[in-house]
């Protein structure tokens, strides 16, 4: 039975939708990424799994519950983070957190303590003092520190250093080693690449498209540049699989490249490279290169009280 499921779930503001006749299922023990640009649904999503927002039609369960029902049994077992959450600034860090766990009961002191050393969090300043960062250090130490059957994490890196990111992706795995299932929401492909097994994305409230996360690196097109110290025909690298839109700039070529970079860096390799430089585009640039224009269209998103 999977942890999530979703039938026709369908909400709408109005005349604006949230999102459209969403089927999904995660099962246990995965990692499982929601992606799409912001204001495609994604919120919206998260918040009727948890009841937070109620369904026009459709149904979800998670762990077998209706999600409206089954709501007390649901959160109890589910570790929570928002998109965005305020909480007590004239608390300490350390003081939130403890408040949060007495208030959920059965949170092992050991383990509260590992979080807090392993996110470098320092909990003796107030709430209100620490960065954005440390505030999503915060929230995830409190959405973790039950070590829930089940997390649902809206944007959860939000703010946080590369560092700190590898911390959190490598609990993440360890969860999902123990048998316990996530559900996080990102606009940032590379992520769903470090920590998901699979992925949906989200498109103007809909699901178009959901696999594997191997399956989806041909989304990612890279936007190469490589300096050259003399001229170089784009001729050179066009033709290679892989490369397309190769455009000559003054000092070099600039090129998008989908896949494997080594056919380019052994092209490269011929001729005298000052600088060799790799960006990988957003999902949204993804997206559009993709499935074509109007992804996350002012007149596409909800009436303002859930912009994801």
């Amino acid at each position: 039975m999977p942890v999530i499921e979703a039938v026709g779930l369908t909400k709408l503001y109005g005349h604006h939708r949230g999102v459209t006749d969403v089927d999904l299922a995660v099962e246990a023990g995965e990692v499982f990424g929601f992606l799409g640009p912001n204001g495609a649904g994604k919120t919206t999503m998260i918040r009727l799994l948890l009841d937070l927002v109620r369904a026009t039609r459709g149904r979800a369960l998670v762990f077998g519950l209706d999600s409206r029902k089954g709501a007390p049994e649901i959160h109890r077992r589910t570790g929570y983070l928002p998109g965005e959450f305020a909480l007590f600034d004239r608390l300490t860090g350390g003081e939130t957190i403890e408040y949060f766990g007495n208030l959920r009961g059965g949170v092992e002191p050991a383990w509260q303590r590992d979080l807090v050393d392993r996110f470098d969090l320092d909990p003796s300043r107030r709430y209100g003092e620490y960065s954005k960062g440390n505030k999503q250090k915060v929230g995830l130490v409190i959405a973790l520190q039950h070590r829930p059957d089940l997390l649902v994490l809206d944007e959860p890196t939000a703010g946080l250093d590369p560092l700190v990111q590898q911390t959190f992706f490598d609990l993440l795995r360890s969860f999902a080693g123990q048998g316990r299932t996530a559900f996080l929401s990102s606009h940032i492909l590379s992520e769903a690449d470090k920590a998901c097994d699979r992925v949906a994305l989200i498109r103007d409230g809909r699901i178009v498209r959901t696999d594997r996360v191997e399956a989806l690196r041909d989304l990612t097109a890279h936007e190469v540049e490589v300096r050259f110290a003399g001229p170089v025909p784009p001729g050179a690298f066009a033709a290679l699989p892989g490369v397309s839109d190769v455009r000559a700039f003054d000092g070099g070529l600039r090129m998008h490249v989908t896949g494997p970079m080594g056919a380019v860096v052994r092209a490269a390799a011929d001729f005298d490279v000052i600088d060799f430089s790799s960006r990988e585009p957003g999902l949204e640039e993804a997206f559009l290169a993709q499935y074509g224009h109007g992804i996350g269209a002012p007149g596409g998103a909800s009436d303002g009280r859930d912009p994801q």
